[in-house]
Parts: C-alpha cells; structure tokens; sequence
C-alpha cells in the first residue's frame, strides 16, 4: 500500500517560501534558525524532485538521505551480563 519513502534535507535563503515544498512531499520538520526543511517523498522520485527543487531561486542545496541504503541492524560487541549470570 505504501511505497519506500527518503528524506531529502532542503536548505533555504528564507523560510517565507517553506509552504511551497509542500507541492513536492511531506514536509516532516523546518527549522527556524538554521534555516533548512525535511521532506519526504518516494524513492522511485527522489532524483526527479531534488532536480525540480534545486531550480527554485530560495532553495541553496540539497543533500539526500542515506538511511535506506544503511545497514539498521546492529550486532552487540559485549554479551549481556544478565544472560551471563543465568543459572538456570
């Protein structure tokens, strides 16, 4: 039903034009003092959106997330000490 989505960063000159990246995803956070946005949409979208985007004259750049190409799942280095005394 729903589709892998990716965060995209969108750094701007002035938060007055922040309603706008409404048109091109879902504005997750916008920050106010540094300035910047998160926006979310489709994977398959990512390139073609931050290509539309870096055309805006208040847009300054855009970095991609790379969370979906991570590895998430971490391995523990030290065993657990309450499994280490389990006597039973």
């Amino acid at each position: 039903m729903f589709g892998q989505r990716q965060s995209m960063i969108v750094y701007l000159h002035s938060l007055k034009h922040a309603k706008i990246l409404r048109k091109y995803g879902n504005i997750h956070y916008i920050s106010k003092r540094l300035k910047y946005a998160v926006v979310y949409c489709d994977m398959e979208q990512i390139e073609h959106m931050m290509h539309k985007l870096n055309k805006l004259p208040f847009v300054k750049k855009i970095e991609q997330s790379y969370r979906p190409y991570l590895k998430t799942e971490f391995e523990n280095s030290r065993p657990d000490r309450a499994k280490e005394y389990d006597y039973s």
